[in-house]
């Protein structure tokens, strides 16, 4: 009797399962309709000084495409990789199904899926991508429900706009313009392969993450739309054979998005996300996207030959700032973003070594001395207010004797610059750095000569400018405004921080004096700057930092090399070997308008013996230089 009853329930529910089934297939219980009108988002853009898009603000970035707008090699290509027979099944392919399970027992595990293009698109839009029976079975269901609500056009449609492309990309419109900066009807037939390929598998399969396995994945689908006869013997050949080459679009720059980043946190705290990501602000900066990518570049270039020799752990930052407004116009804060999202621009406070010379000398002009005042480089020991005794070196270890300070300025020497701090005395020093700018550890040790203050690239850059700028300090800035849709200011800059630090005549003789370093520098380099230029390297204890802090009369550049773990970078790594190079070749691929910069009229040139201050008559070799008096 039990067995009985047991047998008429198993058929009863057999009937309601096979019921239940029949109902979900034949009622129309998902309105598929609405898919067709996803609500357009507006996300916020970051644009640059001209206008031009640095980045966009969006939780994803979506363009879809109508199906009668995608290039036929592109359908062909997703048939190939995921459903050649999608316009023949009705959601379910069993071919597929038989194909499967015979793949996966050759192969003792499951090694090939058997879901068609519109069982993709029902897992995409209604279900999670965990790997169960009961998963599977509502994606079939709902594969058929799509089936007889949508057309296959639709429903390909669907597919091709909602597959992910990796780094918040949806759709091969946007996929198209990311990877190679072209609408998705200019792709070719590798190019097809590449999109079909990355939406198999964004993670692995991105020309973003790894070139060469994109590239074996393109080769596998281009193989299989010649085995379909989707494609010829001749465009095989010629596809697979093309290497795959990322647009250099300046949009998603792993550099730039440091200064997005900087951004979004900043916008963020004023108006909150949705805001941001869906109100369409305007956001100006004042970086320029020419001299931004020229930063990049040399930046890049020059690091991936240091990081070759001193590890992939040294990273840096680059800052320049427009000498008369503080607007910054380009801005490195890293190597790679992906890599690390630390803003050294911003926030790495480093000790400035003899970057922080100028400024001594500066003060030191202000207090009396002249270019043509001598100290004796020779062996130091002083007692320091702990107790320790500090015997101080220069860089090579030699003592020059009697020297000017335009020549220990110029040649970096540090027993002149310890001399000179004391005579001109720590309060004036301390007093100018701080009107430059600078606030920290600006102790009244004999160590300030030798560059202990502490700076990040962003401060560095503001106090050496005083120079470029005819002695007055000027606050750098990169956010100028910001806008909404419909043109109504949201947020305005106010006007950046100007103070007179240095007067045109003491100012004039620094920028003179600075010059040297450059001249010299010059005499090494076949190509040079189309203007005029000064600047100063700074190298910490052990290379823990080095430095270059440069000017053309409307651009000032700081470079910062380092580590982040504050370790030094070896032995006898010096700014002009990192830094400067870096700032050389940033210099040599921008548009220099000014190319002189303002001296005093008052003032004129004088040729002395640079040893021992005495008038030369004229500058003749390399013992002899110039002051302006």
């Amino acid at each position: 009797m039990l067995k009985k009853r047991l047998l008429i329930l198993f058929i009863l529910l057999g009937f309601i399962g096979f019921g239940a089934v029949f109902y979900m297939i034949e009622e129309e219980w998902v309105d598929f309709s609405t898919l067709t009108q996803l609500a357009k988002r507006n996300p916020s853009v970051l644009l640059d000084s001209e206008g031009k898009v640095i980045s966009y603000f969006e939780v994803d970035r979506r363009e879809d495409i109508p199906f009668n707008k995608i290039p036929k090699v592109l359908v062909k290509a997703f048939l190939a990789a995921e459903d050649h027979d999608f316009f023949e099944h009705r959601g379910i392919s069993f071919k597929g199904i038989l194909r499967s399970i015979w793949v996966n027992l050759k192969s003792f595990r499951k090694s090939q899926g058997a879901s068609t293009i519109t069982q993709q698109v029902a897992r995409l839009l209604f279900l999670n991508t965990e790997k169960t029976f009961l998963r599977k079975f509502r994606e079939m269901i709902l594969a058929i429900q799509l089936e007889k609500q949508l057309t296959k056009e639709q429903i390909f449609e669907l597919y091709v706009n909602n597959m992910y492309f990796g780094r918040g990309t949806y759709g091969v419109q946007a996929a198209s313009k990311r990877f190679w900066g072209k609408t998705v009807n200019e792709i070719n037939v590798a190019e097809a392969a590449t999109l079909a390929t990355v939406a198999k598998s964004a993670k692995y399969f991105s020309p973003l993450n790894d070139i060469e396995r994109c590239k074996k994945g393109r080769n596998v689908i281009l193989f299989s739309m010649k085995n379909l006869g989707m494609i010829s013997q001749k465009d095989f050949d010629y596809a697979q054979k093309t290497e795959i080459k990322l647009s250099n679009s300046l949009i998603g720059s792993p550099i730039r998005l440091y200064i997005q980043e900087w951004v979004r946190v900043w916008a963020e705290n004023k108006w909150g996300k949705d805001i941001l990501y869906n109100k369409g602000l305007k956001i100006h900066t004042s970086i320029n996207l020419k001299m931004q990518e020229a930063a990049e570049r040399s930046f890049v270039e020059t690091m991936g030959g240091i990081r070759g020799y001193l590890g992939n752990n040294i990273n840096g930052a680059l800052v320049a700032m427009d000498s008369h407004t503080g607007q910054i116009r380009a801005l490195v804060a890293g190597y790679n973003f992906n890599e690390s999202q630390f803003n050294r621009a911003f926030l790495a406070v480093r000790q400035m070594g003899s970057s922080f010379k100028p400024i001594i000398y500066a003060a030191a002009l202000q207090s009396g001395l002249t270019m043509r005042t001598t100290f004796v480089d020779e062996p130091i020991s002083m007692l320091l207010p702990n107790g320790d005794t500090w015997e101080p070196k220069n860089y090579d270890g030699n003592f020059l004797g009697r020297m000017t300070l335009l020549k220990a300025l110029t040649i970096s020497d540090n027993m002149v610059m310890i001399k000179t701090l004391l005579e001109t005395g720590y309060d004036n020093v301390i007093s100018l750095a701080q009107n430059l700018g600078l606030s920290r550890q600006l102790l009244k040790y004999p160590t300030l000569a030798l560059g202990i203050t502490e700076a990040t690239p962003v401060e560095s850059a503001a106090a050496f400018n005083v120079f470029a700028n005819n002695g007055t300090y000027v606050e750098p800035y990169f956010i100028e405004s910001v806008k909404d849709s419909h043109g109504n200011s949201w947020w305005q800059a106010s006007q950046p921080i100007r103070r007179k630090v240095l007067n045109s005549t003491i100012n004039s003789k620094m920028v003179h004096a600075l010059s040297w370093r450059m001249r010299r520098a010059r005499n090494n380099f076949p190509e040079w700057i189309d203007a005029e230029s000064i600047g100063k390297t700074g190298t910490t204890n052990d290379s823990t930092s080095n430095w270059f802090v440069g000017s053309t009369p409307g651009l000032t550049t700081a470079v910062y090399i380092g580590r982040d773990d504050g370790k030094g970078m070896g032995k006898d790594i010096y700014g002009n070997q990192t830094s400067f190079p870096i700032w050389l070749n940033f210099y040599k691929r921008i548009n220099l308008e000014e190319k002189s910069f303002y001296i005093d009229p008052g003032l004129k040139e004088v040729a002395i013996d640079w040893s021992t201050g005495e008038n030369a008559g004229f500058i003749h070799d390399n013992e002899t230089a110039s002051v302006l008096e």
